[in-house]
């Protein structure tokens, strides 16, 4: 394997890991202000929330796929992280659904509370399980596609 192809196949695994600091981030800084205006945190969650389903609808539809053909027998934990996709969704949900009927400030802290949470469980188990495999995975495809809007 040629020094380039090594590169861009560990480039997979450090731009999940960038694009995990970069949702993580984004969430403490939400959750950092107890003053946020609803108007900003409702232009605030659209944008984390689709950057956050973006990310894990690339890595349903493209890159789980590919881990799961290079590697059958990861298939029991690619299900765990697609139950934890849907179950982030169904939170993310009733965050959008908090901030558009103007819930106060314990609900909606509650909400980013149990957001956080499970997103950083999820990111830790995600990249416990799947990092060393991507620094391997043959994906020829555009880091978007499986990754989501924040790759790249």
């Amino acid at each position: 394997m040629s020094e380039r192809e090594t590169t861009r196949l560990v480039a997979w695994a450090q731009e999940m890991r960038a694009i995990h600091a970069r949702l993580r981030d984004a969430l403490r800084l939400t959750s950092a202000s107890d003053a946020v205006a609803i108007d900003d945190l409702l232009l605030y969650c659209r944008g984390f929330c689709a950057a956050l389903d973006g990310h894990h609808r690339g890595e349903d539809r493209t890159l789980f796929p590919a881990i799961a053909a290079a590697h059958p027998d990861l298939r029991p934990v690619l299900r765990s992280l697609e139950q934890d996709h849907s179950m982030i969704a169904y939170l993310l949900g009733g965050l959008r659904a908090a901030v558009d009927r103007s819930a106060g400030p314990d609900e909606l802290r509650q909400h980013l509370d149990g957001v956080g949470a499970i997103m950083e469980n999820h990111f830790r188990y995600e990249e416990r399980m799947l990092l060393t495999v991507l620094e391997a995975l043959d994906l020829d495809v555009p880091i978007e596609e499986a990754l989501g809007p924040l790759a790249g």
